[in-house]
Order: C-alpha cells, then structure tokens, then sequence
C-alpha cells in the first residue's frame, strides 16, 4: 500500500484491502458508524444508484449488516482521514455538502460508484500493478482469509455473505491448499504425539 500511502483515498484503499467491503458499503459509510476509539465500524447503510444519482439504502441482507474491527494502521488512516477531510470543509466553507460521510468528493458530495472504481484503476496503473478491478479486491481479502486458515464463518460474518456454504463454495479454490495443510496437522499429530517430543 506503500504507493498510494499519501493520496486523498488512503483510508477508503486500506478499508477496502482489508475489510473487504463492497463499494456501495465503502461509499455509505458514515462517521456516525465509526468508532474510532473502538476501533470499529457499522455497516449499515450502503450507497446505490436510483435513476443515474447517488442515494443511501440499508444492505439487501441481515447478513450484509455487521460489524467490523479494524486493524490499528486501517484506524490511524481513518483519523487522518478525518482531519483532512475537516480542512477540506474548511476550505470550502459553504459550500461543503455535509453528508457526513467518510468518502466523499473534495466538496463534501456523494462519491459516484464509477468515480471511486475509476481512481481505482489509475493508482493502480501508477503502482505499476497488473489491471484489477475493484471488485477484485473483495475476493483478494476472502482468498487471504482462508489461505491464512482464519475460520470460514468468521470470513463469512466478515464479508456479510448470507451463509458459511456460499464463502466455501465461491472460493472453494483456496479449499485445497487448506485440505494440505490440514493433511500436515494430522500427520503431525500422529506421527509426532505430544507425549513423545516431551521424552
């Protein structure tokens, strides 16, 4: 993340890479649904598109409403999200559109979905990354999760899926490097009893 570390979206790059939170749910939140102190954030709006403009709905799911923990470098983004973003209301005095969102426009306004999807892609390419979508990075953060053998529920409540069978059925392509490893703790176990490497 070292590339993108001084621009305007650090924090919106970091919840994304993550969390992996969807994009409407990324554009919806609100600083009312941060706690900083916490270290948390609510999801429970997220931003679509009604008739070509940008407006708030809840998630489609109970699922898709949760709660997240962040990671201490994620929060430390966020503050310094939050103080630029207060010089930028600042700044534009009047004219700033408090939505009192956490990823707006310079102005305060809603972000359009493509937008922030477009900026994407161009700091991407400034990185001198191969082409990936947005999107992408939603499978990134699943793929990691349980390649790194963190429990498929709490990967599912993560990502707001409906069911633990959905996470292992969309990315049963991680099953088995998982069914390796799982193969190595048995034959570990078994071969290498606890009581023996006391002896």
């Amino acid at each position: 993340m070292a590339p993108v570390r001084e621009d305007r979206l650090y924090a919106a790059w970091l919840l994304l890479a993550t969390l992996g939170m969807r994009r409407g749910e990324l554009l919806g939140l609100r600083w009312a649904d941060v706690d900083l102190n916490g270290g948390r954030i609510a999801i429970r709006y997220t931003l679509v598109m009604v008739d070509g403009k940008p407006a708030m709905a809840e998630p489609k799911t109970a699922k898709g409403r949760r709660s997240l923990t962040l990671a201490r470098e994620v929060l430390d983004a966020l503050r310094a999200h939050r103080a630029r973003q207060a010089a930028e209301r600042l700044s534009w005095g009047a004219h700033y559109a408090d939505w009192g969102l956490v990823i707006t426009t310079e102005d305060g306004r809603r972000m359009h979905p493509e937008t922030l999807s477009g900026l994407f892609v161009r700091q991407t390419k400034r990185a001198g990354l191969p082409p990936i979508r947005l999107h992408d990075l939603w499978h990134s953060v699943a793929s990691i999760l349980l390649a790194r053998s963190v429990h498929p529920k709490v990967v599912s409540d993560m990502l707001g899926h409906a069911t633990i069978a959905l996470t292992l059925d969309t990315y049963s392509h991680v099953i088995p490097s998982l069914q390796q490893e799982a193969a190595n703790v048995v034959a570990a176990a078994v071969l290498d009893p606890p009581q023996r490497r006391l002896n």
